[in-house]
């Protein structure tokens, strides 16, 4: 493998290179024949302590030279296996001089005895002949008996210089026998030695221990062996994160990457023992296709990861946004079709993971078969009788049972009726059984049968509705199918979104994976389990009359991500056409195309908007128009945020969706909101005066008269609690100024509530201090009392584990909010300390808009400033409202990954809207103002980082 390394070497740069920039010929010299390198530069030397030296030197040439003629080869094959192959061969190379310099030279021997044989090991990812620019490098040490003082010396003779050379070098010393012993208790020592490879030294001992390690640890203990290193992968793929379709995957340990292929091909080699992937194919385990996705996946990840290292300059694995535009880019990929060079780059990884994913069902399948061996008894027969009667169960005459997993009798059953393709799933989900991993591959062996004809049958699209709205794991199902590639050729649309991802920070999945998830979350809903969670949510579901346009529309609702257009339009065009194939009545089309159309209002609203002005109630009121909408736009606005990913959905959320639920249930019933709203005011008092009953009758009635409308009907009953307490407490102590600190592990946040006298700079002084003290505001109430306090509660994302950490922070933050608020600090100055851009504003680009509205309220002017998030913004927007003489009435802040939307509802000093044109422009103007630091210092950054590369 060398010669031809050395000989491609010599030709590619030959073709690419200018003469005057060939390679020198050290590194040639050294692939070609180590031992004969070193002899040459021993005699030029003479000195074997120079000798010392010199190799050192010599070598850290020879590795920058292989780095650059693997990083020149990457970038111009785009083939990143033969870029891990040519840095392998580098440091075979170096391994090769050192041990040649160490027997031959430092430590000869003429007669050597049996102690004194020695071979030299590449173990673990090396031992395949495989390195990436930041990879460790394990080798082997190997011995026939115990280890020698000639051995010792030898062994430190070529780890020194490969430590001096600053290599990340994992060794072992053992003798054959130690081997063996060690493979058989140990599975990380046995899939070590399992690709381990003979770099120098002694052929004929690594070949005895290759021998016995085949017959003695090998032999019979292939099923214990694959349940090893399944069960292993659960743990890794756990820890790196459990979905292929993470927005940050792991390219190493994630699932779908490279240590999936190894582990697949691990098993492999061990039960079939095969030492090429292309033997998988005479193995029978591979057809021809599926070898071909096998080594296109392997070089793919191999390209990605060697990229990752060189832009790098470390061992980094983790696919990060700041990364995956410098990788798109590297690699050479282009915008096409409304899709930017980094999508359409994580398109490919996504679709490479689930390729990994569909190679190691078909291994395992195919281990499972190979291990299962009938019981000769009495219960066998028994079974088989039981088993008929269950296969006579499934309704079908083309579907059976193997091993309790649904399967086809025949190859040919999706031949003989393709609606059999959809058929298989909706039995799998109506009978709640798994199927057989042999059956899946034909279902994807077998797509090119989906064709127009199957997309239009009625009783294919009746299946389809079926298995969508059915009431037992529709997600698992749908899941299967996308896995197989059938959902994707069954609606083309969804095909198009299929390992689509969404280059921001908010959305954790990919857009088919998200789908998919909401659809899992809706029935969750649907069945009752999220009663905690989701009171209002499952109280209304049972109610709803449009079940099946519901599911429907969540399955649809981002289907037009991608394109040019807005999306939600985009989308509700694209379900009027999928409604009508899938046999709805032109009313549930409609509701499916106005749900799709308006998915973002409610989230929008409630989030951004003022839920105590009544103007928005009237104007969300006149979006929805019925309470039947009313119900599914909220289970449906539920169902799409908890689906974002993990954290994103949040009690806070809650609160904020059902108080604009139940303020236009009251409209849409035809009441009144003003009316109703003194109503549910009065009853809301009423619960807090009870919680109060053990303070004076007198106190109580003041406490609940310093409180406007908006406060007790956006706050939860417990919150009133613990503020009227909290504000008696401060009181009693002769405090105007005080500050109260919780956690909410739960939410992941930690929640500050304000107590101080109401003034024009208060929000900003506030959030000063929390972006001074390292707190990150993503979310905000703010209320006035009717005699002059302001009672705000500020809530920062949690930063430690431990709740007595978090809590000591939470504290150092009150206190800095508290000395702000006393003139003893100044803000403007602790601020700037951390007015450094974020390091993802070099990654992520949002142009930021000034929203100036009238409309939306009856007494307040709205102002929504969008743009890219960054400590301190919020700080920075409140104090350039301040100085613009406006008074916030209520601030509503948002953050959706790396966008921060912020809305403030303002007047003048005298209380009016803001309505002549030239006031708003300087607004407009004040506002954007705010974020030219951010674009200006990034477009800075950016340009440096590109010179860098």
């Amino acid at each position: 493998m060398l010669g031809n390394v050395l000989e491609t070497l010599r030709r590619e740069s030959a073709a690419v290179l200018p003469a005057n920039d060939k390679p020198a010929p050290k590194l040639a010299e050294l692939i070609e024949d180590p031992a004969a390198t070193v002899a040459r530069l021993a005699r030029q030397i003479g000195s074997t302590e120079a000798l010392r030296a010199t190799l050192v030197s010599t070598l850290r040439d020879a590795l920058e030279e292989g780095r650059a003629s693997a990083k020149e080869l990457l970038a111009r094959t785009r083939n990143g296996l033969a870029c891990a192959k040519r840095l392998s061969a580098t440091m075979d190379a170096v391994v090769g001089s050192l041990h040649a310099a160490a027997t031959r030279h430092f430590y000869p021997v003429q007669n050597p005895s049996s102690g004194e044989r020695m071979a030299v090991v590449a173990v673990g990812g090396y031992g395949r002949g495989t390195l990436a620019p930041g990879s460790d490098v394990d080798l082997l040490f190997l011995f026939p008996d115990k280890q020698t003082a000639w051995g010792e010396s030898v062994v430190e003779a070529v780890l020194y210089p490969l430590w001096d050379l600053k290599l990340k070098v994992g060794h072992s010393v053992r003798s054959v026998d130690d081997c063996i012993r060690e493979a058989r208790g140990d599975m990380t020592i046995r899939t070590a030695l399992l690709e381990s490879r003979l770099v120098a030294g002694d052929a004929a001992l690594f070949a005895e221990m290759v021998r016995r390690y085949g017959a003695e640890v090998v032999e019979g203990s292939a099923p214990a062996f694959t349940e090893a290193k399944l069960a292993e992968r659960e743990t890794r793929v756990a820890r790196a994160g459990s979905s292929r379709y993470l927005v940050e995957p792991n390219v190493k340990d994630g699932k779908g990457g490279l240590r999936d292929l190894n582990t697949l091909f691990w098993i492999a080699k061990y039960a079939y023992r095969v030492d090429d992937p292309a033997d998988l194919v005479e193995a029978g385990l591979f057809d021809s296709r599926e070898l071909a996705i096998f080594q296109r996946a392997e070089e793919f990840l191999w390209r990605v990861r060697c990229w990752m290292h060189f832009i790098t300059g470390r061992a980094e694995e983790r696919l990060s946004f700041d990364l995956q535009r410098q990788v798109a880019a590297a690699i050479g990929y282009a915008g096409r079709n409304g899709q930017a060079p980094v999508e359409r780059f994580m398109k490919a990884y996504f679709l490479t993971a689930k390729d990994v994913g569909d190679l190691t069902a078909i291994v395992c399948a195919a281990l499972e078969a190979r291990q299962q061996k009938p019981r000769a008894t009495l219960t066998r027969l028994l079974g088989s009788l039981t088993k008929r009667k269950r296969v006579r169960a499934l309704g079908h005459p083309d579907f059976t049972l193997k091993g309790q997993r649904l399967s086809v009798v025949d190859d040919d059953a999706f031949r003989r009726d393709p609606v059999n393709l959809l058929r298989l799933y909706e039995i799998a989900s109506r009978d709640d059984l798994a199927i057989h991993p042999a059956t899946s591959r034909l279902v994807t062996q077998s797509l090119r049968l989906v064709t127009a004809q199957l997309r239009n049958d009625r009783e294919a699209n009746r299946i389809f509705i079926e298995i969508l709205t059915a009431r037992r794991s529709p997600e698992a199902v749908l899941r299967r199918m996308n896995e197989s590639g059938l959902l994707g050729r069954f609606i083309p649309d969804f095909g198009r979104v299929v390992a689509m991802m969404q280059f921001n920070m908010y959305h954790h999945y990919t857009v088919d994976e998200h789908l998919i998830r909401s659809i899992g979350i809706l029935a969750e809903i649907d069945a009752g389990a999220l009663e905690a969670e989701h009171p209002l949510a499952n109280s209304i579901f049972a109610t709803i009359a449009n079940r099946r346009a519901l599911y429907v529309a969540l399955f649809l609702h981002d289907i037009a991500k991608g394109r040019p257009e807005d999306h939600s339009v985009a989308g509700a065009r694209i379900a009027r056409k999928l409604c009508r194939r899938f046999g709805l009545s032109e009313a549930q089309t409609e509701t499916v195309a106005w749900l799709i159309e308006n998915h973002l209002v409610m989230s929008t609203v409630a989030q951004s908007r003022d839920l105590g002005d009544p103007k928005t109630i009237e104007s969300f009121a006149g979006i929805v128009q019925t309470l039947e909408r009313l119900k599914l736009l909220l289970v449906l606005t539920v169902a799409d945020i908890k689906a974002v990913g993990p954290g994103v959905w949040n009690g806070w959320k809650g609160q904020l969706l059902r108080t604009l639920y139940y303020e236009t249930e009251i409209v849409l019933a035809g009441g009144h909101s003003a009316i109703e709203r003194k109503a549910r005011v009065e009853l809301k008092q009423d619960a807090l005066a009870a919680r109060l009953s053990d303070w004076q009758p007198a106190a109580r009635q003041a406490y609940l008269a310093r409180h406007y409308p908006a406060y007790w009907l956006k706050v939860e009953l417990d919150r009133q609690e613990q503020h009227a307490r909290f504000l008696h407490q401060a009181e009693a102590a002769g405090r105007t100024t005080a500050t109260r600190v919780e956690t909410d592990r739960f939410r992941g946040v930690t929640e500050l509530t304000i107590l101080a006298p109401d003034h024009p700079r208060l929000l900003a002084i506030v959030t000063g201090a929390c972006a001074a003290a390292g707190g990150n505001i993503v979310d905000a109430q703010i209320f006035t009392t009717s005699d002059g306090l302001v009672l705000d509660t500020i809530f920062v994302s949690r930063a430690f584990e431990r709740d007595d950490d978090e809590l000591r922070r939470a504290e150092r933050i009150a206190a800095a909010i508290e000395r702000a608020l006393k003139g003893e600090i100044k803000i403007a100055d602790l601020v700037a300390q951390r007015r450094a851009p974020p390091p993802r504003g070099l990654t992520f680009q949002v142009a930021p808009e000034v929203v100036i509205d009238n409309v939306l309220s009856a007494r307040h002017t709205v102002l929504e400033v969008s743009g890219l998030d960054r400590p301190g913004l919020l700080y920075d927007l409140t104090t350039a409202i301040s100085k613009l003489n406006l008074n916030i009435a209520s601030a509503h802040i948002a953050t959706f990954g790396e966008k921060a939307v912020d809305v403030f509802y303002v007047t003048d000093l005298t209380g009016a809207k803001i309505t002549t044109t030239a006031r708003q422009l300087i607004i407009r103007q004040a506002l954007l103002a705010v974020f030219s630091f951010d674009h200006d210092k990034a477009q800075a950054a950016r340009t440096k980082a590109v010179a860098r590369a």
